[in-house]
């Protein structure tokens, strides 16, 4: 690929790639940031429109579906559309879907509100990331894939603490109705400042002059395989996965439907999703390095706020904020991380990112009942600056040796990775999180014996010390035995919990020979 920066269009004068630079992160910040920012405003919301909560988790759940329907058809798309056309829609359908969903007075338009927010949101973030590829040459592009992933990566981080403070302090409305004006003013920028380049001008041309072919079929296994893919995964632990007929049927759709999409696309001559760039071993690993990150963060980012809320009674407010500073951690890291993948082999940033990561988790899986906030704080910060030191380099290396006019289909496959990798992770988590309590108290209850001298010692003094605190001392002895049964519940559940922070520190160091596999970045020339 040439390091030249890209023409500017005839009859405009060329804007400053720092410029269009954050409007981009900006709009991919807003559609990450409704991943998470709803969660904590669930119960609210069920109260308010007079629904159960298992009835509410669809609000997630039909984001989820629809946004990763739409996440690799976004290539396609920008393809036949035009690239800042499409991107223009996006926003507009963003901000009318949030308009849709403050004002929704039922669960059922909100519900559809939502998926019509995923559906026109789901372009942002590859789309966004494809015009930085096309914006700045390759010996830039770390700089401003650091913006990008500050925005990626922090929103999730802070869509819970946000979403608290705002539900508390508003009310749930408003997580949607603020991207409306955020919305409008982009839109307005996006008009303003971004082109495409002429390489893709030339591409829409041909293809409408060529007639536009819809791969009906390929969409439509696409749309089906991913749809109940999303759906198994989100439903999954609440129905208690295969036990469930309607959970089995998701699955066997999703692995049909996948398949036949796989195959389907790789025999088309114009395929919808370009899946011929996974022969790419760069691209491909980075797929499979970028898969297993979205599984890490998101996976983590939901566990901890549970961990602290469920163990030590934090507000979401409180378990929020608990994730926080890890977010500022990665704004930190980013553009440190930019600057050195121009002067440091990638593979190397990638391989320390991986050691600080699992580092953290490690820290993780050494809590105890009595931990405190700046303990939990501190290794969520050393977990974030690792996940720092990874976003970048892996995005960088994914693009290594693709031709230009294939910058729209990468960033919608790597970004697809990303998210599944994320709903993948919240899910098996979350499994693993309640079989692996019921597991760890069974075991515990099996030390607790009326025959074992130090559990009727433990007794009495609880006993006593009930009594000494103003007790029945008629009441006293269930009082106690009620004490030991919520100690070792809670014990279960903090063992469970430690055993997913372990897994997750051995998913990164599991991955650290993987880097070696990757093809060594040449050096640009020039500065």
């Amino acid at each position: 690929m040439s390091d030249a920066a890209p023409p500017a269009p005839a009859g405009r004068r060329k804007v400053n790639p720092w410029i269009i630079a954050p409007v981009v992160a900006m709009a991919a910040f807003m559609e990450v940031l409704d991943l998470s920012i709803a969660n904590v405003a669930l119960p609210h919301i069920a109260g308010s429109l007079s629904a159960s909560r298992d009835q509410s988790t669809w609000i997630l759940t039909s984001y989820l579906v629809t946004n990763a329907i739409i996440l690799p058809l976004s290539g396609w798309l920008s393809t036949v559309i035009g690239r800042k056309k499409f991107y223009m829609m996006c926003i507009a359908g963003f901000g009318v879907a949030s308009l849709l969903c403050g004002l929704a007075p039922t669960l059922e338009l909100l519900i559809l509100a939502r998926t019509l927010q995923g559906l026109t949101g789901g372009g942002l973030q590859p789309v966004s990331q494809a015009i930085l590829a096309d914006t700045f040459p390759p010996h830039q592009r770390a700089m401003a894939f650091a913006m990008y992933g500050i925005s990626v990566v922090f929103a999730p981080a802070i869509g819970p603490t946000l979403g608290g403070w705002i539900t508390d302090n508003f009310s749930w409305h408003w997580i949607f109705l603020v991207n409306v004006p955020v919305s409008i003013v982009l839109w307005l920028l996006v008009e303003a400042l971004i082109e495409d380049p002429e390489a893709a001008k030339e591409e829409v041309k041909r293809r409408r002059a060529a007639g536009i072919r819809i791969d009906y079929i390929g969409f439509g296994l696409l749309a089906l395989g991913l749809g109940c893919l999303q759906i198994l995964l989100d439903k999954g632990q609440e129905e208690d996965w295969f036990t469930s007929h309607f959970i089995v049927i998701m699955a066997v759709i999703a692995v049909v439907g996948l398949v036949a999409f796989v195959w389907w696309e790789l025999s088309s001559d114009d395929p919808i999703v370009d899946l011929s760039l996974l022969r790419d071993r760069n691209f491909a690993l980075a797929n499979a390095m970028m898969f297993m990150l979205g599984f890490v963060l998101l996976g983590s980012t939901a566990l901890l706020p549970q961990f602290v809320q469920s163990l030590y009674g934090y507000t979401a407010m409180q378990a929020g904020m608990v994730l926080s500073p890890g977010g500022f951690m990665i704004m930190a890291a980013m553009p440190i991380v930019g600057r050195l993948v121009g002067v440091v082999d990638a593979r190397y940033l990638i391989a320390f990112g991986l050691i600080c990561s699992a580092s953290g988790l490690i820290l993780m899986s050494g809590f105890t009942l009595d931990v405190d906030f700046w303990t939990i704080a501190h290794a969520r910060m050393l977990q974030a600056a690792g996940l720092g030191f990874l976003f970048i380099p892996i995005s960088s290396m994914a693009y290594i040796g693709l031709p230009p006019g294939k910058n729209n289909q990468a960033s919608a496959l790597i970004n697809l990775s990303r998210n599944l990798g994320g709903s993948v992770g919240i899910a098996l988590l979350s499994t693993w999180l309640a079989r692996g309590s019921q597991t760890n108290r069974v075991d515990l209850i099996g030390h607790v014996s009326a025959l074992d001298p130090g559990y009727l010692e433990r007794v009495r003094q609880i006993e006593q010390g009930l009594i000494a605190n103003g007790a029945p001392a008629s009441e006293a002895h269930q009082m106690a035995l009620a004490v030991i049964a919520r100690t070792v519940s809670r014990q279960a559940e903090l063992q469970s919990f430690l055993q997913d922070f372990t897994t997750l520190a051995i998913v990164f160091f599991a991955l650290i020979p993987a880097v070696l596999f990757l093809r060594r970045p040449k050096r640009p020339p020039g500065p």
